[in-house]
């Protein structure tokens, strides 16, 4: 059992990072301790491996760096410029230029060029100005193989007249994990791109993207500045609508848009958005080495299918969320793997070449190249950590995301069945050894299993980059049902054993074993907690009694007993009122317990439960509530059976008077009043630690439900204002079926209360069950 328990938690906590995944886009949005343990198990098998490396993209990775000694020359002007970061779009379109002329197969610019100024100017060292924004955009029209990066996790896309000119866009959003490192990256994300012109406006106007709606004939336009929304007019067709100068329309009526909103001629329908598809900058950069043809993937819940011309395939295995973890096999300043170069020196040869110098080394010929900053100025700066590294840059992601393209490796992780079965399996082992074998030899045992399964997952790792789980099923299936049995036998299992019968002996609520159980010492130190508490009163009982009393003192009378006769007479008629109440509060105790409350106990006819405790439940109220609803009607159903019974009796007596037979007595029909109450109580164990007496609820809130069930009709649920707000908050259907009374007056509280009534049966006509032999009166 100690081990079950052990495996259950183990595997609950195995658990949570799934659960909570479901709310975090990467697949793990929260820190959890466990899932950060095993994340350095992770990239302790990414660091091991790179000792050993397998095939990479040889000769086909390259790199251009924007570092500080780059920063420093081109701001102090060393090399004839005086230029601080970001600089002009003309250096970028050197570096192309420099590259196309080397003859790079493709080229990433992971730097986002979302503005643009036609006018802006750069005068070259030799006294030339240079148009730098249209110098750019011309760059990247003659290459024809510049990727330009996008963020559209952040609204951040390439100007127009850039992106029309390059080749693709490739995302460059980064999500790290918990613990800060970066380890997985997103495949491909979908989102809807505004018209450049909505985005202008949007800068302009302060308008909340994330936000924006399209009604009919316009868009509505939420602002972040906490101004009243605007709104974009749109054609019949859904288009946009431009006024004479080209401007979009916005804030104009429909009325005014005839005659002072007419789309100029030259102007062609235009949509609001386009539904947009942006794949990872790597894996666009390893699909033009490849072909592989990213407008038609197969995608699948847990794997990405890219084909390309020739049988080529890539299988990208992703999560939920469409991230896949990046296989770290290149880390930055590896001339081994990974040519590279500083942009400045790429800058000056391109100037070098339409000076008419030649003679350059092609070091990026046929390579994939990614262009990006490695420098620690603020606006610069983009670093972080992975598995590789505690710091490096994190442009490192797309040189990484392309080898694996291009190799076809990719890192698949176990899913969560392989990880609870190897849970379960080692906890199985561990207990079967500690179990039956001694301390010292089962310990080496564990531990030897421990090391050889270590060195497994590090070498089904290195060989196929399948990554298996070691802190759980290490720590949870074996190190701790192991620790936890030894420590069992050895130290705590006669006191145990004691304890349990001990709490077994005096508390007997199967609903309350597991929170004593879990405690170490069983002591009086109580919790307020917000509960509801429930009195349900049998009604009619004492009249029951009086009747049954002058009933059996008639009978005494008419026989004549005397004696040990009469007593055996009235033993047997106390027996019969027993037994009659029980059967109306077992009734009562059994719905408590099937809607999961907590019975407290039996105070004479009155039954006192309540919901909340020991397992916390926060729709109490509702249980409670929906509990007495079921006790009513199983009783209305009991005393409908016994009306029966008692129309039957009464034809039989008629018999039975006639024959001079003693008459049948008839069965007594009783009713319950219920009072319910919902707030702040006091739980716990009342009582001393050598002698508990119950685990019970206190406090005014307690009281007052006390109350209400003294105000409560026969076969009437009375709850209290608090408890018709709970319910309403988690269940409006039933809280809509709830009828208000008038305020009551109870003892103890001076203003009067407001109180609601539980319906429980439509059925109103039929008598009260306090008139003999008739049936219960619904409520």
């Amino acid at each position: 059992m100690i081990t079950l328990a052990v495996l259950a938690i183990v595997c609950f906590i195995r658990s949570l990072p799934s659960l909570v995944a479901n709310s975090g886009e990467s697949g793990q949005s929260r820190f959890d301790f466990a899932a950060r343990l095993e994340w350095m198990t992770y990239d302790a098998r990414v660091r091991w491996a790179l000792r050993f490396p397998r095939s990479h993209a040889t000769n086909l990775l390259g790199a251009v760096f924007i570092g500080d000694k780059d920063l420093r020359e081109m701001n102090d002007g060393s090399y004839g410029y005086r230029v601080k970061f970001p600089w002009p779009r003309y250096f970028y379109g050197r570096v192309v230029n420099e590259l196309a002329a080397q003859g790079a197969k493709a080229v990433a610019l992971d730097i986002l060029f979302d503005e643009i100024d036609l006018g802006a100017e750069v005068k070259t060292p030799i006294g030339k100005s240079v148009l730098s924004d249209p110098y750019f955009a011309d760059e990247l029209r003659s290459a024809g193989n510049v990727v330009l990066a996008t963020h559209p996790m952040g609204e951040i896309f390439p100007a127009a007249v850039f992106e029309t000119n390059a080749l693709a866009v490739g995302n460059v959003y980064t999500k790290v994990d918990a613990d800060g490192i970066l380890r997985q990256a997103k495949a491909f994300v979908e989102y809807r791109k505004w018209h450049p012109a909505i985005r202008r406006m949007a800068r302009a106007l302060e308008w909340d993207f994330r936000r924006l709606r399209i009604e009919t004939n316009r868009i509505v336009c939420p602002r972040t500045d906490g101004k009243s929304e605007d709104f974009i007019s749109l054609r019949t067709d859904g288009s946009l609508k431009f006024d004479q100068e080209g401007e979009l329309v916005v804030n104009q009526m429909e009325a005014s848009n005839a005659s002072q909103a007419t789309d100029s001629a030259a102007s062609k329908a235009q949509k609001p958005y386009e539904e947009v598809r942006v794949w990872q900058l790597g894996i666009v950069l390893a699909a033009r080495q490849l072909g592989l043809d990213l407008d038609q993937p197969i995608i699948q819940d847990d794997r990405i299918v890219l084909r390309a011309p020739g049988g080529i395939e890539r299988i990208i295995p992703v999560d939920k969320a469409g991230f896949f973890y990046v296989d770290w096999a290149i880390k930055l300043n590896d001339p081994e793997r990974l040519a590279y170069a500083s942009a400045v020196r790429l800058i000056r040869q391109s100037e070098a070449r339409e000076e008419g110098q030649s003679g350059f080394e092609p070091k990026f010929r046929g390579r994939l190249v990614v262009v990006g900053s490695i420098g620690t100025g603020g606006n610069v700066s983009d670093r972080g950590a992975t598995p590789l590294e505690n710091e490096t840059v994190l442009i490192s992601k797309h040189w990484n995301v392309a080898n694996s393209v291009l190799t076809g490796r990719f890192i698949s992780r176990a899913s969560s069945g392989v990880e609870l079965g190897l849970i379960l399996l080692f906890g199985l082992i561990s207990a079967v050894l500690t179990w039956n074998l001694r301390v010292i030899l089962t310990s080496v045992s564990v531990l030897v299993i421990a090391i050889l399964y270590v060195g497994s997952a590090f070498g089904i790792y290195l060989q196929d980059r399948y990554w298996l789980p070691i802190f759980l099923p290490v720590a949870g299936g074996l190190l701790l049902p192991h620790v936890s049995l030894i420590t069992y036998r050895v130290i705590f299992e006669e006191r145990e054993r004691r304890r349990v019968r001990a709490v077994f002996s005096r508390i007997v609520a199967p609903d309350i074993v597991n929170e004593l159980l879990n405690a170490e010492k069983l002591s009086l130190g109580g919790a307020r907690r917000d509960l509801t508490v429930l009195f349900a009163d049998v009604r009619g009982f004492t009249e029951f009694t009086d009747v049954t009393q002058a009933n059996a003192e008639e009978f005494i009378r008419q026989r004549g007993l005397r004696g040990k006769e009469a007593e055996n007479h009235y033993d047997e008629q106390a027996r019969e009122v027993l037994n009659t109440v029980s059967l109306y509060l077992g009734v009562v105790a059994d719905t408590v317990k099937k809607h999961q409350g907590t019975l407290d106990k039996y105070i004479g006819d009155c039954v006192m439960a309540f919901w909340g405790a020991p397992a916390p439940n926060d729709a109490h109220a509702v249980y409670c509530v929906r509990a007495a609803i079921e006790a009513q009607r199983a009783i209305y159903a009991i005393n409908q059976q016994r009306f029966a019974d008692n129309k039957r009796r009464e034809q039989e007596n008629i018999q039975r008077a006639a024959s001079s037979v003693g008459l049948l007595p008839m069965f007594p029909l009783l009713s319950v009043g219920c009072g319910i109450n919902t707030g702040k109580m006091t739980v716990g164990l009342m009582g001393s630690n050598a002698d508990i007496l119950n685990y019970t609820v206190f406090g005014r809130e307690v009281n007052l439900a006390s109350r209400l069930q003294g105000v409560a009709g026969r076969g009437v649920i009375i709850i209290s204002e608090a408890t018709f707000a709970e319910i309403r908050r988690h269940d409006p259907v039933l809280a809509a079926t709830l009828l208000e009374r008038p305020p009551v007056q109870v003892k103890g509280i001076r203003q009067p209360v407001k109180v609601f009534e539980v319906p429980w049966k439509q059925d109103t006509g039929s008598p009260r069950p306090s008139q003999p032999g008739a049936p219960p009166r619904a409520a």
